[in-house]
């Protein structure tokens, strides 16, 4: 799986997701480049350090009401992606129920999470995909669900770009989404983590200001100066 083909769903997904200390760094990495290549009315890709009490966060939204959060805490990393047009969202059904099996195996040291506020509507939890590594586990969980034929949980333009894990990738999709040419080796650049030169900022965002660049892709969680 890759760019090309994606993985399909929460089971393809959680055997090509990294290890966590690589998805941090690919999560931060893919909010720098979002504030170096200017918001279009809010974050695609987010990056929040103090999510919470000794929690942070990656953060998708695509503005259409498709997201996804990723936690990264002290007991591991929980996360949750909500395709508003999957059949497996809770909206589809009567009971605004979760999908069978998406959650029958999570472990009580996450529950707090999935009935975050944020994640909820009316206290009722919202996702068609749903993950976690535990920090004594040595790979990515996921619950017994059954994705039904004919359409899919979301992951696979959810979580595109971030399972893919590549500058290549990101390129990708930020011509489309940006509707511009977006230089490869600038967004190398990022995604190793280096500081954010005047001349990368440049080459990618030619009417970014640097500073106010460097400033907000700190807060972020970029090594922005290094």
């Amino acid at each position: 799986m890759n760019a090309t083909h994606p993985p399909r769903h929460v089971h393809e997904l959680i055997t090509v997701l990294p290890d966590v200390p690589v998805l941090r760094d690919r999560c931060r990495a893919l909010a720098a480049l979002d504030v170096v290549m200017g918001r279009r009315g809010g974050s695609y890709f987010d990056y929040d350090p103090a999510w919470g009490p000794g929690v942070e966060a990656a953060l998708m939204t695509n503005g259409a009401g498709d997201e996804y959060a990723i936690l990264f805490t002290p007991d591991g990393v929980f996360g949750r992606g909500f395709d508003h047009e999957s059949w497996m969202s809770p909206y589809a059904n009567d009971d605004m129920a979760l999908w069978p099996g998406l959650v029958d195996t999570l472990p009580e040291v996450f529950r707090p999470l999935l009935a975050e506020p944020a994640f909820c509507d009316d206290d009722v939890p919202v996702a068609t995909v749903v993950f976690w590594r535990e920090d004594s586990d040595t790979a990515w969980r996921a619950g017994p669900v059954e994705i039904p034929e004919g359409d899919g949980d979301g992951t696979g333009f959810l979580f595109r770009v971030l399972a893919a894990g590549t500058p290549e990738a990101y390129v990708d999709f930020a011509q489309g989404y940006y509707e511009r040419d977006v230089d490869l080796e600038a967004v190398r650049h990022v995604f190793a983590l280096r500081p954010l030169t005047e001349a990368v900022v440049k080459a990618l965002n030619p009417r970014a200001e640097p500073s106010a660049v460097v400033e907000t892709a700190e807060g972020a969680g970029y090594p922005a100066r290094g």
